[in-house]
């Protein structure tokens, strides 16, 4: 704390702000979105996008940061429409969680996107390049359980979510994918 007994910060800007207590640092981030866009087909949407962190191209879900006084819904819209060019009329909200308490102020939401279709061309951002592409749902669960898709860990929670939310479902477009099976060897699939 400052003299005046408000928070010290060592560094801020638009993304992040590193404060500073007696005792540790704590980096204030803005919360996150992460978006399981499934098509009408049972296809998972993903992207494929440089990650600097770890110098590689990485497959994920589309995910994003929530702008200041945006709702979490609509930030997770805006990510599933701006890096894929998807959209979909039916969302529903299936986990939460805090990122990082220890050293982190944000949360993570995900959001299950259901008959997401393609509707316009994808528009990153300037500094973004992504691919986009499509994944049979049960090829990407095999790929994931392979190992040949490696998710950031906090998508891994995504899956455990999606899992929790289609053994609750009734819903029959989730209910087929409680169990899924691959079409065809996963090892052989594209991506």
């Amino acid at each position: 704390m400052d003299r005046q007994g408000g928070p010290h910060y060592a560094f801020a800007d638009r993304w992040v702000r590193l404060r500073r207590t007696a005792s540790r640092v704590v980096l204030e981030l803005p919360d996150w979105v992460d978006v399981i866009a499934l098509t009408p087909d049972d296809h998972v949407v993903l992207v494929d996008q440089y990650r600097h962190g770890v110098r590689k191209v990485r497959t994920e879900f589309p995910a994003g940061t929530v702008d200041d006084s945006e709702a979490p819904l609509l930030a997770a819209q805006r990510e599933l429409l701006e890096e894929t060019g998807y959209a979909s009329v039916c969302w529903h909200l299936i986990g939460t969680a805090a990122v990082y308490p220890a050293a982190q102020s944000n949360r993570i939401h995900c959001f299950l996107a259901l008959d997401a279709l393609k509707t316009t061309n994808p528009m990153p951002d300037a500094a973004e390049i992504i691919h986009v592409r499509e994944l049979p749902f049960a090829d990407f669960i095999a790929q994931v359980q392979g190992g040949k898709v490696e998710l950031p860990a906090l998508q891994l929670a995504d899956l455990f979510w999606l899992q929790t939310f289609l053994r609750r479902s009734i819903d029959a477009r989730l209910t087929r994918l409680r169990n899924p099976a691959p079409t065809k060897d996963p090892s052989q699939s594209s991506g």
